[in-house]
């Protein structure tokens, strides 16, 4: 008699996920991160994060907090205070009008926010575009939210400054939405006024909703800040996300907030009840002393990150590398074209050869390729080992 086959009782784990999630890269950002984490021999100007830590009056608020017994649930939507410290925030320094109780969400840091808005208005199959060289994120996320991302190239003879004329020209009836972010993530453009109140009227006329994305808003130097919210004609067509992390040094304290319409923030919350629930209060509490108590210290950060914005590019452009100025933000963009290296390539053996820690262009997009990401949220020593050791690799090239 025969013995029966055998049957395979493990299965391949990669069939155990799914092949949306198979198909994501990893990102590109982070690929870096973990290379130089923990290592105290390189030079890192990868990541994008302060390297002021959170200041003493903020801390202490959070401290004081869990003294007093507060670590507890909130509401969804988070703390009423914060929510009205950031109502007021935003119309003081924007002119942006948002009523705490029904349009304001306070979120598990921006990208949670940039998730929420993205689920809470696509339909399987809308079209969100999204200008490039971009956050490595917004890409994942809409796919994420079943919608399909379209990318608009900026070029860098445009000096990856938004053309709104090609914007117009990817509109199509499938169009859900924009995502914008500026000052940008790699490339420190940003908008002026003109621009935006143009940016404002097509989002109008097309009923394209922007996700807009101005985490570093405080941190333009070019000019004044304009956010898409405060034009009349954008308004009710804008979902505005911020936070912490950048200009107020609180990276790891994980808060965020969107603004928007009520149904639009209403829905985001729905999403947010049971992806999160809510942001941690000890956190909020040192976002609402922020606020109150620390505009100062933050004021003080921003204009350190401008004298640096400066000094790297005069640096790079020392070097012979093409580099458009920083209007905001705390990263270059500067072009190795002329190297032959892949963007890989290059990061990589910088890395290798001088320990110089930057992020490959090819992680923002196709149209970053042939660039670098330095983040200038780094001392001016560090900035001047970094120049150095990018001299060297080049001068053996």
């Amino acid at each position: 008699m025969s013995q029966p086959e055998k049957i395979d009782l493990v299965q391949p784990a990669r069939a155990r996920v799914g092949n949306l999630i198979q198909s994501l890269p990893p990102s590109g950002i982070r690929e870096f991160f973990e290379l130089v984490i923990g290592r105290d021999d390189i030079i890192s100007l990868g990541v994008g994060e302060p390297d002021f830590v959170t200041p003493y009056r903020t801390r202490e608020a959070a401290i004081f907090s869990i003294n007093q017994g507060q670590t507890s649930y909130t509401s969804n939507a988070g703390l009423l205070s914060l929510r009205k410290a950031i109502s007021k925030y935003l119309a003081d320094r924007f002119q942006v009008e948002a009523d705490a109780e029904d349009e304001v969400l306070i979120t598990v840091g921006v990208s949670e926010g940039i998730d929420l808005a993205l689920r809470a208005i696509l339909n399987p199959g809308d079209e969100v575009i999204i200008p490039e060289p971009c956050y490595i994120a917004y890409d994942p996320l809409v796919q994420l939210a079943g919608g399909v991302p379209i990318s608009l190239a900026c070029s860098e003879e445009n000096g990856f400054l938004l053309n709104l004329d090609d914007l117009e020209k990817l509109i199509t009836p499938r169009t859900r939405a924009l995502v914008l972010n500026y000052p940008c993530n790699p490339t420190g453009t940003t908008l002026n006024r003109e621009e935006i109140e143009r940016l404002a009227q097509i989002a109008r006329a097309s009923e394209m909703i922007v996700i807009s994305d101005e985490i570093y808003a405080e941190m333009t130097f070019a000019h004044k800040h304009v956010s898409l919210a405060s034009i009349p004609e954008a308004a009710d067509w804008t979902i505005l996300l911020s936070g912490f992390s950048k200009a107020f040094a609180m990276t790891g304290w994980r808060i965020g907030y969107a603004s928007g319409p009520a149904e639009i923030i209403s829905a985001m919350k729905k999403i947010h009840q049971y992806n999160m629930l809510c942001a941690p209060i000890m956190s909020q509490r040192a976002a609402e002393s922020a606020l109150t108590e620390g505009m100062h210290d933050m004021e003080q950060m921003v204009e350190v990150f401008r004298q640096r914005g400066n000094y790297i590019h005069s640096g790079f452009e020392q070097l012979g590398l093409k580099c458009v100025k920083p209007e905001g933000a705390f990263y270059a963009f500067p072009s190795i074209k002329e190297t032959g290296l892949t963007s890989q390539q290059f990061c990589r053996r910088l890395l290798e050869e001088e320990k110089v820690a930057v992020v490959p262009g090819s992680a923002f997009g196709p149209t970053g390729e042939g660039h670098f990401r330095a983040a200038y949220a780094a001392s001016f020593e560090s900035i001047d080992r970094a120049l150095e050791g990018i001299y060297r690799f080049l001068s053996r090239l």
